[in-house]
């Protein structure tokens, strides 16, 4: 898919704007004059919510009382629209219908987004790496999320049996009931994470491998199924098994020590751990590779090219690296902000849009 050009009115900093786009745009200038709010903006019609966390309420420009915007894009070849309000409620129309949701949206727009808060898929904890799978097998599984819905649910109901276990004991047999409703959705959930990470661990390597020069290797490795199969059945005994391991500890503790929801990705440069041991430079690209691996699979899982949004990609990357971003990433449009300038005099074919106080000054 292609966005050809985007109207904003009212959003964060913006008061109005109206641009064309190709292939590759970069969008320029000083921190917090807009270029931010304006691949922001874009994410939103992917359905989802500000990929910074905000609420609906904190886009709308002060003393406004509600933004808008539009944009008409190519997706399965075909010319189309799609508009979003967002006032005391997020409305959204495609192509002059209105829909029931936002998120209807989904099924024509896609997009990956790099930000520098993923940067903590790296940095942090199992937490971080496991919302990005399993955030990414959502776009491309239609029951993923509902099977993440009733895990969690029997987790909940399991972790408040076992708080009550400690006043009544003799409820201690309820437990098969729910070990066996965590370990089948489980099972499940465990098993499309190996999935993915076999069907998105090719796109990455090669990828990493040219923004390294073919300097540094990438590998990802799921952490907390190392015995498991890939047959669901096997994966759900272990989990049985682990469940009945640990349940003189599960009590003590009152939670549920192993599962999906304790599992980590691993991310590996040069077979050492990115989190530990990879420089500033080698943890933005390995995230940046992830990010433009999901793209790549989700265009092949779906049909779909997404657009892939780039925010401030470009610090601390070293040249080659940066050379990289701006002229080899040819497979989606590329939308990508940087406030330095002579970074942009290295793009050999594209777009630049100049940025300041909310507005386009040239591009």
């Amino acid at each position: 898919m292609k966005i050809n050009s985007i109207h904003i009115e009212n959003f964060r900093n913006i008061e109005k704007i109206d641009t064309d786009f190709e292939d590759v745009n970069i969008i320029w200038g000083e921190n917090a004059q807009g270029k931010t709010n304006l691949i922001e903006a874009i994410y939103l019609f992917t359905g989802a919510r500000s990929f910074r966390g905000a609420r609906d309420k904190e886009l709308v420009r002060f003393d406004c009382e509600k933004s808008i915007l539009k944009i008409n894009f190519e997706s399965r070849e075909r010319e189309q629209s799609a508009e979003i309000t967002i006032g005391e409620k997020r409305s959204s129309a495609l192509n002059g219908i209105k829909n029931k949701n936002s998120n209807s949206l989904s099924n024509e727009i896609k997009a990956v987004v790099f930000s520098p808060v993923h940067l903590s898929m790296v940095k942090d904890g199992p937490r971080e790496r496991r919302f990005f799978i399993d955030n990414a097998l959502c776009q491309i599984k239609a029951n993923y999320r509902n099977l993440l819905k009733e895990y969690n649910r029997a987790l909940t109901q399991r972790n408040s049996l076992l708080k009550d276990l400690i006043k009544h004991p003799e409820m201690e047999d309820m437990l098969y009931i729910w070990n066996q409703n965590l370990a089948r959705h489980g099972a499940k959930i465990i098993y499309q994470r190996l999935k993915y990470i076999d069907a998105l661990l090719p796109y990455a390597k090669d990828i990493y491998s040219g923004i390294s020069n073919n300097r540094e290797e990438i590998d990802l490795r799921y952490c907390g199924c190392d015995s498991f199969s890939e047959n669901i059945s096997d994966i759900e005994s272990k989990l049985l098994k682990a469940f009945d391991e640990n349940k003189v500890n599960d009590i003590v503790n009152k939670s549920t020590a192993a599962g999906p929801h304790r599992d980590d990705i691993e991310i590996l440069i040069n077979s050492k751990s990115a989190r530990l041991y990879a420089s500033q430079g080698q943890q933005r690209s390995s995230v940046l590779a992830i990010k433009l691996a999901e793209a790549a699979l989700l265009k092949e899982m779906t049909e779909i090219e997404p657009i892939a949004l780039l925010d401030d990609v470009m610090s601390e990357l070293d040249e080659s690296r940066q050379d990289y971003i701006l002229n080899h990433i040819k497979s989606s449009q590329v939308f990508i902000t940087c406030c330095d300038k002579e970074q942009i005099l290295r793009l050999k074919d594209g777009k630049t849009i100049h940025i300041e106080n909310g507005k386009i000054i040239n591009g």
